[in-house]
């Protein structure tokens, strides 16, 4: 007899393989005809997939390529490209040393050239070099700085890009009088092409007085070169980009809907936004699963509900987690002693915060289990430890990289 957990590994092999760039890359190249020479650069955590994906559908039409990814996320070499590991979520040395390569690239093109641009979430920092006066150690604080105080991810990307000499449209310009065809794969809520890796090849949406304004509220310690540089507008307007996006959120989840369905569940799309605290999220989530126990909830079972999105957590311990591991532990507390319901959440890229672990898992049993081992939830919570506590219960999902960045999903399932 399958079992709830069962299912919920059913589904995620399923999800992560219908979400691989491979024919989203090859759908959009079918639909563009490029102009004169082609010169590839792939940046984030997808990049290996999508430039192999490519080169497998143009050869050796593509005369140049430059590979930017996350360590240990190349699978190999392609052709004759060059492939460069950086760091995520912090930037490092390998971090500017490609993305130099990239604007030599750039700078050598003419309007006889066109760029084959693939983004994917972790371009942020992947690909950076920062402006004159800012280190790599001040991208590295702010960036801790906005993580630590629940900033969103159009939050963080609207202050870093401001730091940036090839974010926010600048790295567009650098290519001109070349054209660019860019192929997204989106991990931000909303699709916002500015906010996507920061949107290197994208006008910024954001202002100066937008830009200050989420500086205040999460009141960042700035050294007088940061403050000076949010004073500096991006470029408003680029012409000499084409851009398609071929994987989102939205897809994950249909692919989510489709999995359950097929395992017998009536899955219901709850929002593709979900953008709160985890564990607000978890709570709420945990509860509408107590809800459903109790034959008080309008869905008949078995039901699946799904949300997709990217939650952010307000760190103040100093525990091992990420925001999907958050979630899920926190949901565990109101379905605690719920049978026939379980919830899992994780990120489609295979990483949840600085761990191995893509995301967490739970059910009615899992409090009571840690319980018995000596380890309080809420506590664990309180210290965002939420790793170390799933752990204990084999309650962590470990896809390892998995070649595709297309935000988070999470699911609660009832029968």
């Amino acid at each position: 007899m399958r079992t709830l957990r069962d299912d919920a590994n059913t589904i995620i092999r399923q999800i992560i393989k219908e979400n691989l760039p491979q024919p989203a890359v090859e759908s959009a190249l079918k639909g563009h005809t490029f102009q004169g020479g082609i010169t590839l650069l792939a940046i984030g955590k997808a990049a290996w997939t999508m430039a192999d994906a490519a080169y497998g559908f143009l050869g050796k039409r593509i005369k140049k390529g430059l590979v930017i990814t996350k360590h240990h996320h190349a699978k190999g070499p392609i052709a004759d490209f060059e492939i460069i590991e950086a760091g995520h979520p912090i930037p490092d040395s390998n971090t500017i040393l490609g993305a130099q390569k990239a604007i030599d690239i750039a700078r050598a093109l003419d309007n006889h050239d066109e760029l084959l641009f693939l983004v994917s979430g972790g371009g942020s920092s992947l690909f950076e070099k920062p402006l004159d006066g800012i280190s790599l150690d001040d991208l590295a604080d702010v960036n801790q700085q906005l993580l630590s105080r629940g900033a969103n991810i159009i939050e963080m990307n609207s202050i870093r890009k401001r730091f940036s000499s090839i974010k926010g449209g600048r790295f567009a310009l650098l290519c001109e009088p070349a054209k660019i065809y860019a192929v997204i794969l989106s991990d931000v809520v909303g699709d916002r092409l500015d906010s996507i890796a920061s949107g290197p090849a994208a006008p910024d949406l954001n202002t100066v007085e937008a830009v200050l304004a989420i500086a205040e509220k999460y009141h960042l310690t700035l050294t007088e070169t940061m403050r000076e540089c949010l004073h500096i507008e991006t470029p408003k307007q680029i012409t000499n980009v084409k851009t398609v996006i071929t994987g989102s959120v939205r897809t994950l989840c249909e692919s989510a809907a489709r999995a359950s369905y097929q395992l017998g569940y009536k899955p219901v799309l709850l929002t593709t936004a979900l953008d709160c605290e985890a564990k607000e999220a978890g709570r709420f989530l945990g509860a509408m699963a107590a809800e459903i126990g109790r034959g008080n909830y309008v869905l008949p079972r078995p039901c699946a509900i799904i949300a997709g999105g990217e939650t952010v957590v307000h760190i103040q311990g100093g525990g091992l987690g990420g925001r999907n591991q958050e979630l899920a532990l926190s949901a565990a507390l109101p379905m605690s002693g719920l049978k026939d319901v379980l919830i899992f959440s994780l990120g489609s890229d295979g990483t949840d915060g600085p761990t191995d672990a893509a995301g967490g898992i739970a059910d009615g049993d899992t409090v009571a289990c840690l319980k018995a081992m000596g380890i309080s939830a809420e506590a664990f919570l309180l210290d965002n430890n939420s790793y170390h506590a799933l752990k204990a219960v084999n309650g962590l999902i470990v896809t390892g990289p998995t070649g595709t960045n297309v935000n988070d999903i999470t699911m609660l399932l009832c029968r």
